[in-house]
């Protein structure tokens, strides 16, 4: 049988040690049949395959998101207005205001997530005085990490907050002197007062949400992301909330795989929930697309140490350990792998201390369980995971909170938060991911940027260069050490022959550009299952998905894209400047005005003299204005 699909002429970097590099791979039925040098490969061709010359390009195992909430993400995505990777609040402040004039009552305008104050140039979040001279009458919610949100004078309105509305635990509604709320919502110490407000907005219909998930894969896909496990997430409920990426996942539309994790809902319901879960889900149920992982990020609410570094840290109550049993005793019975969303140790070890007495009783062994995000987690937690069999995935949250780290336990603290290089080197199971999109972005090469460099987006240098990962073992944090996360150990994560064909072309190549770039990368061939998912530059024409527009029809998807459409700042690259800015704009060539107004704000970063090949690459005379 001959192959489907050859790619040609590359250099791809395998990740298999027995076969590191090799030079064309090809695939049939969704694997990998032949991976080496091309005469070998090219014997697998037949009259109907198709041939891909790579011209050279480096080929990459697709990316694998250990911690993304895709589900909860896909289904507001096209409502989302994203700064992730804006590197001027000005600039932001311009997105936010062409969207407040698209954007008919009712409906809000949400910035959710993705980005940091210290990104941007001036170091600052907006005011709420600027936001509301920007959008007077149309509702603004813009969530910055876990720790505010801002709300103008309409939001308010909209939700209905008022001088008698009292503070909800945990959250506290800031007031001027006389009582009236600011807008400004504090999470003291966790962010449910955030997710509720924002979850008084506006929701898609469901054709919209379709629409909209898929126009989520799409950008991942864009960016080289092949798979995700799904961490659940509050206020996203089973089986309701997932009834679209099921039915995406019936109908063959899935261009991501994806495990997911089922998140508990109530406070003091937990063992109700799993209990029923155990009876009527069936763990691994699905398919190599859609597939079903066990429990978790959240097990028990007595048990959520949310990760807001400008608060101290929280202590869990007395009744964690006997919570946190009752739940785990009915996983491991059931044998449910579960993930734990747990930053610092003293909420890790005390979960332990749970975990070796169900252990004691039932063990654990071949449950591929694991904490989440565990910034501070010590050398001895890290020794009992490794007894209890466990793992952690680790994510860039520190490339968004790190100075706030530091401004509350000091850089010395900050040099191995979390430790990766010393859990990698101890042998245990460690990953990565990103926990977008309502904390980091999702885009996987600023979490590969700050492995590998240790510094946050404002440039902060945590991590020094001993405890930073080199580019081989990052990528390996990224494909297959996600797959035994997953249990998919020897399934995918790395293009050998047999296992599932999911590779990517990035734009540059990822071993030898320079660092400042890797966080600007996207793809420019994305495969997944021998399916060409997304295409751009010489690749375009190979493109099979076919995606209608962004829904509805003022989506900030239409204008504004995604993560680096409008470019890399001074320095990263003029010609991805011109291809950035085109990507913007929905054009291969003639743009006109429309070009200057998608562009503009980063043609004003060039020299004079660059002005006029930089509009004349856009086939318009904008240079000219």
């Amino acid at each position: 049988m001959a192959a489907e699909l050859i790619l040609r002429n590359g250099r791809i970097t395998t990740l298999d040690r027995s076969n590191p590099v090799a030079s064309a791979a090809a695939i049939r039925d969704g694997r990998f049949v032949a991976v080496g040098d091309e005469a070998e490969v090219m014997a697998q061709a037949g009259a109907a395959t198709t041939i891909v010359d790579l011209k050279g390009r480096r080929v990459l195992p697709g990316l694998i998101d250990n911690h993304l909430h895709i589900i909860r993400g896909g289904l507001n995505f096209n409502m989302e207005l994203r700064w992730d990777g804006m590197r001027s609040l000005a600039d932001a402040m311009d997105m936010l205001r062409r969207q407040v004039a698209v954007t008919p009552p009712p409906q809000w305008v949400r910035v959710v997530g993705g980005f940091t104050e210290h990104q941007f140039a001036e170091k600052r979040l907006p005011t709420i005085e600027e936001i509301n001279a920007v959008a007077p009458d149309t509702p603004v919610f813009l969530l910055h990490l876990y720790d505010r949100a801002l709300l103008n004078g309409a939001a308010l309105r909209a939700v209905g907050y008022t001088k008698a509305t009292p503070n909800p635990p945990g959250g506290e509604i800031t007031r001027d002197s006389a009582g009236n709320p600011t807008g400004l919502l504090l999470a003291k110490p966790n962010a449910g007062i955030l997710y509720a407000t924002l979850a008084r907005g506006p929701k898609l219909p469901l054709d919209y949400q379709l629409n909209s998930t898929r126009h989520f894969m799409r950008e991942l896909n864009r960016l080289g992301v092949t798979g995700a496990i799904d961490a659940g997430g509050g206020f996203q409920n089973y089986p309701d909330d997932y009834a679209v990426i099921q039915q995406l996942a019936d109908e063959n539309q899935l261009t991501i795989r994806l495990a997911y994790n089922l998140f508990t809902q109530k406070a003091g319901q937990e063992k109700e929930d799993f209990l029923n879960w155990t009876k009527t889900s069936t763990y691994k149920q699905g398919d190599d697309y859609f597939r079903h992982n066990g429990a978790g990020e959240m097990l028990v609410f007595s048990a959520a140490d949310f990760e807001d570094f400008r608060q101290p840290r929280p202590d869990m109550p007395p009744q964690m350990e006997d919570d946190l049993e009752g739940v785990v005793r009915i996983l491991a019975q059931n044998r449910w792998p579960w993930r734990m969303h747990a930053t610092y140790d003293e909420t890790i070890s005390r979960a332990l201390d749970v975990f070796e007495k169900v252990d004691r009783d039932i063990p654990l062994a071949g449950l591929n369980w694991f904490f989440d995000h565990a910034e501070t987690i010590s050398e001895r937690s890290i020794d009992r995971v490794a007894a209890l069999g466990g793992g952690v995935a680790v994510q860039h949250r520190m490339a968004f909170q790190g100075e706030y780290f530091v401004e509350r336990y000091g850089l010395d603290a900050a040099q191995a938060t979390p430790p990766v290089a010393r859990m990698l080197e101890k042998g245990i199971k460690t990953s990565a991911g990103t926990d977008a999109t309502r904390v980091a972005s999702y885009n996987p090469w600023v979490s590969l940027a700050w492995l590998i460099t240790g510094r946050t987006l404002g440039g902060l240098r945590l991590t020094p260069e001993r405890n930073c990962l080199d580019r081989e073992t990052a990528l390996r944090m990224w494909t297959e050490n996600v797959t035994w996360f997953s249990n998919e150990e020897g399934k995918k994560g790395r293009i050998a022959v047999g296992q599932l064909a999911d590779l990517i072309v990035p734009d540059r190549d990822f071993f030898s550009c320079p660092e400042d770039e890797i966080s600007y990368i996207s793809a420019e061939l994305t495969v997944v299952g021998g399916r060409i998912v997304y295409g751009a530059g010489d690749f375009a024409s190979l493109d099979e998905t076919k995606l209608p527009p962004a829904m509805p029809d003022w989506s900030p998807v239409r204008t504004f894209r995604g993560y680096g459409a409008w470019g890399e700042p001074d320095g990263a690259g003029k010609n991805s400047l011109r291809r950035n800015a085109m990507t913007a704009c929905g054009c291969a060539s003639s743009c006109g005005v429309h070009g200057h107004d998608h562009a503009g704000a980063w043609a004003s970063t060039l020299p004079i003299s660059d002005l006029k090949s930089f509009w004349g690459a856009l086939g318009c005379a904008c240079w000219a204005v």
